[in-house]
Formats: structure tokens, C-alpha cells, sequence
């Protein structure tokens, strides 16, 4: 993606199945399983850039010794920051290595030496970027049982509704946070849980050392999560550890936000995505599974591991921007779809360039397009190919050698035209002269076109706000003198914001619906955002489950095409010599391409959750009454 846009958490849990003795004697190692978490959160850094977080249970300890170690860092390099911490704990016995390299001492004495692993990877998209908003956070207790460390991906629409139950409950929550209302909300069901338990084995006769014991057992992790998550709306994968021991990660029922996990008999481990558990497990694909939505893993402090339904799985509505841009693409299926998409554009891009692939040159807009450019070659050779194949039976009476020549000699031009420099994009800063940073922070290979003869073809993950593309591509890109620029996205026009969790939430970003509003006003049809205000506003009061998504008239009365050819009329500065055009992704081939995540309410306004069709319209009357600010 040519800008930069932030977006979901990562999750790391990682829960050790033997005494840190038998990591020692087979991996050399006790601290095998922090090894492991640093490496899983590093292979997840693309998913938080406002901080990372670290809690550890150790298991077993005598009463006064400290059990759980957590560490934050809000700082520009976090995951450094923490794992510092965790080893100048280490380090400080590094002249006695005899103690340093014993488990059963570290585990008294060093703090982070445990069997039960909770990180995280924060990007904020509620509230502000404190160190009390990093994750892992801690609702404390001196019964084990009844403390919380909770860390997750999640953003809900309906903290307002989930406030004031906890208000409702007699609760005062510290904070107006769906991260705190989250954490609250669960808490308050362990409570309730722990005291229900209590009073059972209490009349049972049993002592309160012996119920501390029982409820740790017998506690039941699932009933906890049926009843804190029934009013969620919104999209969520969270871990969360219990202070005796047991461990679980909870996802919402339309699969929204994602979380897998693999486990054998020495580690069980969740992540975010799949290929940083086969790398850091060195595991194949198969062995890593999914967790279905709607259900919450649950690691019990005796080991066992589970599966359990916590809320009825709706129609799966997996993330497809997942698919496209934010997760890794070395996932096996994610790099064929993204591959897929490109090559699903070929149609579109070959009457962009009225067929004439001969005088056009393909490319890519680094780093991330480059799945997605391979799909598009293969695409495009594939027409080629069947284009020497009809000219061949069409000559064969009369075939010379020569004309088999001219045939076969075809070939797909394709160049690097565009590189990045990420380290200029690090400088820059919101200063006065950011404009003139950010025209350079693409360069461009010279020589790679015929001056006013070719097409030059580039294609990107996505076009959002286009930002970068008026500021600095496609003016790099002219430089080159084609005589026209196609941009391709493999993604559809993002029309409607995000309330899940992606940093794509003020429609006033988007320039597909700066493009619309353009259109309506050209066309003499302004009254219709008149109207669709007005229908917001007479919403604003219903329960959301009534809220119905009236944005998308602002869109209805154009096409496609024209949606597109304003947007590359908005996009093209007015310096720019090459005729420009934008090649959108379509709906269609979107799910052709991922036909297993089919959340597609960025490109459609189709919100899983009726607290997004909320979200859409308060964030259209936030456009019309001037407010910058989110709608959630």
C-alpha cells in the first residue's frame, strides 16, 4: 500500500506444557519459551506500532511470591524495550551462570521465569496512546482466581451500551475505554463465578484453603465468556490469563478478527496468524488451526486444551482486507488470493490500454503489490499466449518464418519502475515542509519508458485516501513521459469506514466518497446529501439493531467506471502531462479471489454487526457538521 495505514493488534500466547527442567535439558535452555515470544512478537510487528506489552504467570509459587511480571513500552521501538527489561532480570546473575542457567532458581528469583506467556502488538484505534493503553492490562486480586491479564485485537461499537451496564452493575469504571470496558466486563463474570464456586464448597464443608484449590480446578472458563461477550458488537480475538493458571482466547462469531493455534505435547501457542506459528514452531500449515468464530480456546492449568462454543457463529465475515494488505503474505492461501487478485484485473487492465500490451510496461508500487503484480504478469502472458496461438491458426495456410518469429517474439514488458525509501519516510515529519518530503519519498528507474509512446500499467494493494498518489507517484511516475498512467488496485474503492479495528474510520478520508460527493454536486443532485443527512439524523436515537446504513445512496446513482474516472481526475495534479486512469478490483472478483472472508463492508457498507451501520451514519453526520473525529 503507497500510504500508511495503521491497523489491527497482534496477540502472542504461548503456554508451556512441561517444568522449565525439561526445556533446559532438551533446548539447552529455560528460557525457551520467552525465546519463543520474542520471535513470535517480532514476526508480528507489522500489526502494532503504539506499543507492546509482556505478562508472565509463573506456576506453583509459595504465598508472597510474586507470580505474574508485566512489562509495557509505549516507546518507538517496544518489543526492544520490554525484552530489555526481561533481560537485565537475567543478566544480573550473568557472573554466576550456575544460578543464571538453573530453572528451578530462575523461577524463584528471575522475574519472566514461568510456564504461561501473554503478548502483545498495540495499534491504538480507541482512546490515546498512554502506557495505560498498552496491552497486556491487569485487573489485580489477592485470590488467584479472580485476577484478570487480558490482551487482544479488538474494537467495539457499542462501548457506550457496555459503559453503562457496568455502571448499571453499581460498578465505576476507571476509564471510558473499550479496552478497560472490555477488561471490566469479563471481570465482573470471573467474580461472579469465583463467588457462586465459593459459596458451593463452602457449604460443602470444605476450608478456604481447600476452595482457593477447588475453584482453580473447577473453575469454568467458557460459562465466564457466554456471559461477559453475549452484548459485544464488534470485532475481537483476546487472550486472557487467570493468576492460577488457566489461559484462553475468545473470537468474535463472524470471525472478524483472526487467531490460530498449534500445540503438542511440550508448547501450546496462539498468534494472530498462521505463518509466524510454522516459523517460529517450525510447523507445517496443516498443523496450525484456526480458531472457529465464535469459540474460545481454553488452556487449563492442568494442561488440557479445549475448544468451546461462547456465542453462536454468525455468516463468517472474516476481514478481506486481512486477506489483502495486513496480513503476512507468507501465508500459503494468502499469497495465492493476492495473487489471484491481480490476475482477475487482466480484463480490466488489457481495455484500459486498448489491448496494446506491446507499447505499455507493467509495475508494481513497492513493497507490498508485488503478490498482487505477479498475478497480474501471469494474467496478462496468459492473453499473450492465446493471442500467438490465434494469429498462428489464423497464418497457418500461410505461416512464414519470419511471421513465426514476429509471433513468438511477443513478450510482457515489465519493469521496477517505482522504489521506495523507506528511510526518508521515517524522517519526515508534520512540519512545514512535509509536502516536499513526501513527493520524494518514492524515486523512479529512468530509461524504462518510451517517451510518449507506452502506457506504464502500476499496480498497488489499495487506493484509500490517494494521498500519496497526488503528492508524490504519480508525479514521479510522469517524469518518465508515458503517454498514459493506469493505476490498479487490487482492492475495490473503499467507500465506508471501519469500526473493527483498522485505522479507516472518518469518511471524509476516503476519496471514493470525496469522488461521489463531487459527483452529486456536478450533476446537480446535492439534495441527496441532504437527504441521507437528514435520515442519519432521524436515527440517532433508535437501538442499532434499527439503524440502517443510508450512506450507500450517496453512492447509487453512479457507476463504477464513474466513480473511478473522478477519482483519478481528483488525484491527478494538475502538472501531470500523462493521461491518468484508476483500475478498481470488483466486488465480485474480490470473493472470487478470498472466497472464504467475506467481510467486505469497506467496499459494500454490508456491516456484520448492526452496531457498524451506527458507526457509517454518525461518521456521515460527523462529515456534514464538520467534526474530525471517529464515530465510535
Amino acid at each position: 500500500m503507497s500510504e500508511q495505514i495503521k491497523h489491527e493488534c497482534g496477540i502472542a500466547l504461548i503456554r508451556l506444557l512441561k517444568p522449565l527442567e525439561y526445556y533446559q535439558i532438551k533446548y539447552g535452555t529455560w528460557r525457551y519459551g520467552l525465546h519463543k515470544l520474542y520471535l513470535l512478537m517480532e514476526k508480528q510487528h507489522n500489526r502494532g506500532q503504539d506499543g507492546a506489552g509482556l505478562t508472565t504467570i509463573k506456576f506453583d509459587l509459595a504465598p508472597g511470591k510474586k507470580y505474574i511480571d508485566r512489562e509495557r513500552s509505549n516507546s518507538s521501538s517496544p518489543i526492544k524495550d520490554i525484552f530489555d527489561v526481561v533481560n537485565r532480570g537475567i543478566n544480573k546473575y550473568s557472573s554466576k551462570p550456575e544460578l543464571m542457567n538453573d530453572p528451578a532458581f530462575a523461577k524463584e528469583n528471575i522475574p519472566f521465569a514461568g510456564e504461561l506467556f501473554l503478548g502483545h502488538l498495540r495499534y491504538g484505534t480507541f482512546g490515546n496512546n498512554s502506557i495505560d493503553y498498552v496491552h497486556p492490562v491487569m485487573r489485580d486480586n489477592n485470590w488467584k482466581s479472580r485476577t484478570l491479564v487480558l490482551a487482544g485485537n479488538f474494537n467495539m461499537t457499542n462501548v457506550d451500551e457496555l459503559f453503562q451496564r457496568l455502571v448499571d452493575l453499581g460498578q465505576h469504571p476507571r476509564d471510558y475505554s473499550d479496552t478497560v470496558t472490555v477488561l471490566e466486563k469479563i471481570g465482573h463474570f470471573l467474580d461472579e463465578e469465583n463467588q457462586q464456586l465459593f459459596r458451593q464448597y463452602k457449604n460443602e464443608g470444605n476450608s478456604n484453603m481447600e476452595i482457593s484449590r477447588l475453584i482453580a480446578e473447577n473453575i469454568n472458563i467458557a460459562k465466564i465468556l457466554q456471559a461477559a461477550t453475549k452484548d459485544f458488537d464488534g470485532g475481537y480475538a483476546m487472550a486472557g490469563l487467570i493468576g492460577h493458571g488457566d489461559a484462553f482466547v475468545v473470537r468474535d462469531p463472524w470471525g472478524i478478527r483472526p487467531a490460530f493455534y498449534y500445540a503438542d505435547d511440550e508448547i501450546a501457542v496462539v498468534a494472530s496468524e498462521r505463518p509466524v506459528i510454522q516459523t517460529v514452531l517450525n510447523v507445517k500449515s496443516e498443523q496450525v488451526k484456526e480458531i472457529k468464530p465464535g469459540y474460545a480456546l481454553i488452556i487449563k492449568r492442568n494442561g488440557d486444551i479445549s475448544e468451546a462454543e461462547v456465542r453462536i457463529p454468525q455468516t463468517r465475515k472474516s476481514c478481506s482486507f486481512e486477506r489483502i494488505y495486513f496480513s503476512r503474505g507468507t501465508d500459503a492461501d494468502i499469497y495465492q488470493e493476492r495473487k489471484k487478485l491481480g490476475e482477475l484485473l487482466t480484463p480490466a487492465i488489457l481495455e484500459a490500454i486498448n489491448y496494446d500490451h506491446e507499447s505499455t510496461v507493467f509495475s508494481y508500487i513497492p513493497n507490498t503489490a508485488e503478490t498482487a503484480f505477479l498475478g497480474m504478469v501471469k494474467g496478462v502472458e496468459d492473453y499473450i499466449r492465446n493471442e500467438k496461438k490465434r494469429k498462428i491458426i489464423a497464418k497457418r495456410a500461410n505461416l512464414t518464418e519470419k511471421d513465426i518469429d514476429e509471433i513468438i517474439s511477443t513478450r510482457l514488458r515489465t519493469e521496477k519502475i517505482a522504489v521506495k525509501d523507506v528511510k526518508l519516510r521515517t524522517f519526515i515529519s508534520q512540519d512545514k515542509g512535509r509536502d516536499d518530503l513526501v513527493g520524494h519519498v518514492y524515486d523512479i528507474t529512468y530509461g524504462t519508458i518510451r517517451p510518449n509512446t507506452d502506457n506504464l500499467v502500476v499496480i498497488d494493494d489499495s487506493i484509500v485516501r490517494g494521498t500519496t498518489l497526488r503528492e508524490s507517484i504519480l508525479r514521479i511516475l510522469d517524469r518518465l513521459n508515458p503517454a498514459s498512467i493506469i493505476v490498479v488496485s487490487s482492492s475495490p474503492q473503499i467507500r465506508y469506514p471501519d469500526c473493527y479495528g483498522i485505522d479507516m474510520a472518518k469518511l471524509s478520508d476516503f476519496v471514493a466518497f470525496r469522488a461521489a460527493i463531487a459527483l452529486l454536486k456536478e450533476t446537480g443532485q446535492e439534495s441527496i446529501i441532504n437527504t441521507v443527512y437528514k435520515k442519519c439524523k432521524e436515527q440517532q436515537n433508535l437501538p442499532k439493531e434499527q439503524i440502517i446504513n443510508y450512506v450507500k445512496e450517496i453512492y447509487s446513482p453512479f457507476t463504477y467506471e464513474q466513480i473511478s474516472d473522478k477519482i483519478a481526475q481528483l488525484l491527478t495534479p494538475k502538472d501531470v502531462k500523462a493521461k491518468v486512469k484508476i483500475v478498481y478490483q470488483s466486488i465480485e472478483n474480490l470473493h472470487k479471489a478470498c472466497p472464504n472472508d467475506l467481510g467486505d463492508w469497506y467496499f459494500t457498507g454490508d456491516y456484520p454487526t448492526p452496531g457498524g451501520n451506527r458507526v457509517v451514519n454518525n461518521s456521515f453526520i460527523n462529515f456534514i457538521e464538520g467534526r474530525d473525529q471517529r464515530a465510535y
